[in-house]
């Protein structure tokens, strides 16, 4: 089945003419101002008894401001994403990020209003029916003032952290705009950006591939000193703030926002680790069939040749609807009405920046996914991911604004969970053993990128504050420390490495989650070990999945794992298990090269 989708999308459902919107400039203004009122009152109660229904209208107010601040990060993000070079949108940037500072700052002193109770206030407020719902998000926000800063160094923090910290983070973008690789096609001279030149990398043709590595490195070379000072910068803030916090490690942060314990971040690792022979394995049969000793680092997510090398866009969307549909009625239902009412930006065009996402426009109750489609499989499967996001914030659209606030690690698992659907639909459908075989290898890039490029990421980013706490990194610094990581996460599967990836990759500037890399490895694993549940109970495990992925933001995920699930996340087994699933297709492909 085929469909004439458009791929750009629609933004003007929401504000009307882009970073220029008048909607969008009064929508800002009463964002502000309804956060200023809430903000003062605050502060003028900071040091009083607070009567009860005080709490519950302030709590109110931070769930209508915190809708807002989405809404409003959401907008901005996709416009700066759809063309970098808009500088009206990065002066939006920061006001959004001003007001969501401000937002923060109440938040601090709601909270420590929340600390102030005894414990016998406490539960007699919190058992109230106003609050039933958010018991789990209102002990957490109590339990956080204690690692916390007072609340005007929090709000003095914040402030500064809006054109230092932030700043920094939406330096790459400034960054990333300036990257024009000038390329031939035919007889044609264009210059592609970072976001095209990347889907380059990934061309079935060898030489096209091998072309674009060499200028995508020399680009990134090009801009690495500017990497550097921001790099650094994002982690000496992190540094500094973590110590005067009293945090000892790096990744007291990552490890809270993602309600996980160290010892299940642990177990997982220790499994992955188990994963390294097998892909070994596959990346040696791969080299193989392309002709080479060994796959270059560029070679790793390239399409094997096939009968049908591109997948026209409207094509994508019915081969991803049909896969979600065997799963989920629902599922195949919010697929649909993204592509029909033009929530997904994928035209393959100059100015964009590169990667993939999906944010929520929470007030609106629908979502925008962000890529750039040129008819690889990786892009299919990109595609299938971010939809996967957008389901879950479907799900959770009907809950309080505090309740949808779930974290990275379980939101990669509905979006790695929805690209299984299709990787196991399409591969249950193929007609041909080379289909079969192409398919698989698809497969098998996704166990790579999550077993091994995110873990060279974590090892990477791990060393680098180890080493920052001393001093600043030079840009070849940088480069050693990534193609260090990069060796031990792959052995020695590779003829090249990518020493600027830590430059070029959009995540580790990302300022409102530290160390954006670890998630995507559990969420990846964790879907694998729903996807097993998932075929033992059949048909009727779409409700129990739906289920977990409404409660994701209401506990931690060793809770959220033992209720739905009924296994434990701090020991290896179910990691192990997961790992053993995600490489087991490696047997199929060998056999089918074989035939």
């Amino acid at each position: 089945m085929s469909n004439d989708y458009s791929k750009v999308w629609d933004l003007d459902t929401f504000f009307p003419g882009g970073s220029s919107s008048p909607d969008f400039a009064v929508f800002m203004e009463e964002t502000e101002r309804l956060t200023a009122e809430l903000l003062n009152e605050l502060r003028e109660n900071e040091s009083g008894n607070v009567e009860p229904a005080a709490l519950t209208g302030w709590t109110s107010q931070l769930q209508l401001i915190l809708s807002r601040v989405r809404e409003s990060e959401s907008f901005v993000s996709c416009l700066t994403a759809q063309q970098t070079r808009d500088r009206r949108a990065t002066t939006w940037t920061e006001r959004v990020q001003t007001v969501a500072a401000r937002y923060r700052q109440a938040l601090d002193l709601f909270d420590a209003q929340l600390a102030a109770l005894s414990e016998e206030e406490w539960h007699a407020w919190l058992d109230a029916p106003d609050q039933a719902e958010l018991k789990f998000v209102l002990n957490e926000r109590r339990e956080g003032t204690k690692e916390k800063l007072p609340p005007a160094l929090e709000a003095l923090a914040g402030e500064l952290a809006v054109n230092g910290y932030h700043g920094w983070g939406e330096h790459y973008d400034t960054i990333v705009g300036r990257v024009g690789i000038p390329w031939e096609e035919g007889d044609r001279k264009v210059t592609l950006s970072a976001g095209q030149a990347f889907n380059k990398l990934s061309h079935p043709d060898p030489t096209i591939r091998d072309r674009m590595m060499l200028e995508w490195e020399q680009a990134w070379e090009g801009q690495a000193d500017l990497c550097a000072d921001t790099l650094n910068r994002l982690a000496g803030y992190r540094i500094k703030l973590y110590g005067l916090r009293g945090w000892k490690d790096t990744l007291h942060e990552p490890l809270r926002i993602n309600r996980m314990k160290s010892s299940t971040l642990d177990a997982m690792w220790t499994a992955v680790s188990d994963s390294v022979e097998p892909l070994k394995r596959y990346m040696s049969l791969k080299a193989q069939l392309i002709g080479k000793e060994k796959l270059s680092w560029q070679d790793v997510s390239a399409a094997l040749p096939s009968e049908q090398s591109t997948i026209p866009y409207g094509e994508a969307a019915g081969l991803i609807e049909n896969a979600f549909a065997d799963f989920s009625p629902n599922l195949a239902g919010l697929a649909r009405r993204a592509f029909q009412e033009r929530w997904i930006e994928a035209e393959d065009r100059a100015g964009k920046r590169p990667g993939g996402f999906c944010t929520d426009f929470p007030l609106e109750k629908q979502t925008r996914i962000f890529m750039t489609y040129s008819g690889t499989p990786d892009n299919v499967s990109t595609l299938a991911h971010e939809l996967g996001h957008a389901y879950h914030g479907h799900l959770v659209h009907g809950l309080p604004p505090m309740n949808q606030e779930y974290a990275m690690n379980v939101a990669e698992t509905a979006s790695t969970f929805a690209e299984a659907l299709v990787s196991d639909a399409l591969l249950k459908r193929a007609s041909s053993d080379q289909e079969k075989l192409v398919l698989l290898d698809d497969r098998l890039q996704s166990a790579v990128a999550f077993l091994m490029n995110i873990r060279a990421r974590f090892l990477f980013e791990t060393r680098f504050y180890e080493r920052r706490a001393s001093g600043m990194l030079q840009v070849s610094e940088l480069n050693d420390l990534m193609v260090e990581a990069q060796k031990e996460a792959y052995g020695d599967a590779l003829a090249s490495w990518h020493p600027h990836f830590w430059a070029s990759k959009m995540h580790f500037y990302i300022t409102d989650v530290p160390f954006y890399n670890f998630p995507y490895t559990f969420g990846y694993l964790f879907s694998t070990g729903l996807a097993a549940v998932a075929e033992k109970e059949g048909e009727d495990f779409h409700r129990r999945y739906d289920a977990l992925l409404r409660d994701t933001a209401v506990m931690g995920v060793e809770d959220l794992a033992s209720r739905h699930l009924g296994v434990a996340l701090d020991r290896p087994d179910f990691w192990r298990s997961a790992v053993a699933r995600a490489v087991s297709g490696v047997d199929q492909f060998a056999s089918l090269i074989r035939q």
